[in-house]
């Protein structure tokens, strides 16, 4: 790890105790607009401000709700009205970054799975006088964009962690699934697998808003090679579409994840999923909104210019218990 990722863990250690100490979160909340607001008691002695948030999420996407509910718990603490919006689409993206400008939010939280297309309508805000953070997606890319900070993992380094363990367990060939072809993260983490793990990598195309067809390609793509011994997924709902894949494919592969939700939670309990890396969504999500409230209010920033890491960790069957209980409260 170098020095300047050692600080921003630090940064996120210390933030992190104050996230899981003192919040709480509603989950499972629809992916439109909505205002986030806190009760009375505890909510920061501020004026008023406005965060637009807006995510490449696509619907239906679990991962998302965990996200949201971060966000709203930071908003409800730190008296912020919260806009939450998704759109899968970047062109679709970059309009609601543009509409957030033109409406003259105080701050703007964006996702920048898709940079190129994102980053005219960061630097758009920033010319505006918006501050914008960038989170969970455009780690190699926010600083270019013109985002003060940025919070998630690096997923180049998340999928070299994988490969690792892959080469660890003795497994042969994996099959990478990638549900969204141009996204820079989730084509970082198989190329990191790929460039970690000892035996043969394939990456396996899908539409990932249609799981049905994901997991007929699986079924195929594991009936057509016996040889694959794992699937290594990108997200928790296509991890338990594979599961079924591997059933009806009459298949001894074995199943890991990134990311999480409940079920697959579940899952690895079962012995389902094998393993999981988390890259602590409500964190990220939590943290994009307190890092704008706190530059609004004192000009602090968090990370330090750095980027704030929040992953990778394994879930597995030694620690999938004590995981259970927070992801059941829609916080991991």
């Amino acid at each position: 790890m170098t020095r300047s990722r050692k600080t921003s863990a630090a940064v996120l250690a210390a933030l992190a105790a104050v996230v899981l100490s003192g919040c709480s979160s509603s989950g499972g909340a629809p992916d439109d607009s909505s205002e986030a607001t806190g009760a009375a008691a505890g909510v920061a002695d501020t004026p008023r401000m406005t965060v637009s948030m807006i995510t490449h999420a696509a619907p239906g996407d679990t991962f998302w709700d965990i996200v949201r509910s971060g966000a709203e718990a930071a908003a409800a603490k730190d008296n912020v009205e919260l806009n939450y919006q998704g759109a899968p689409e970047a062109g679709d993206q970059a309009n609601l970054v543009q509409s957030a400008i033109d409406a003259g939010v105080d701050g703007i939280a964006v996702t920048l799975a898709k940079a190129d297309a994102l980053t005219p309508s960061v630097q758009a805000a920033g010319e505006a006088g918006i501050p914008v953070v960038a989170f969970n997606g455009g780690f190699g890319e926010w600083e270019a964009a013109g985002a003060l900070s940025y919070f998630g993992q690096d997923e180049g380094l998340a999928g070299e962690a994988a490969g690792e363990r892959l080469s660890s367990e003795g497994a042969k060939h994996t099959l990478c699934v990638i549900q969204e072809q141009g996204h820079v993260g989730l084509e970082a983490r198989c190329a990191g697998v790929a460039k970690t793990f000892s035996g043969t990598t394939e990456n396996l195309y899908v539409t990932g808003t249609d799981m049905p067809s994901v997991q007929q390609s699986i079924t195929s793509k594991l009936q057509q090679d016996p040889g694959i011994d794992r699937v290594v997924t990108l997200g928790a709902p296509f991890a338990l579409t594979a599961v079924k894949s591997v059933a009806d494919a009459s298949s001894g592969a074995q199943v890991a994840t990134f990311d999480t939700n409940k079920e697959l939670i579940g899952a690895i309990q079962s012995g389902d999923v094998q393993w999981a890396i988390d890259q602590q969504p409500y964190l990220q999500g939590y943290l994009a909104v307190d890092a704008l409230w706190l530059q609004k209010t004192n000009g602090n920033t968090i990370g330090g210019g750095q980027a704030t890491l929040t992953g990778p960790s394994f879930i597995d069957s030694t620690n999938v218990d004590r995981v259970a209980d927070f992801a059941a409260n829609g916080t991991r």
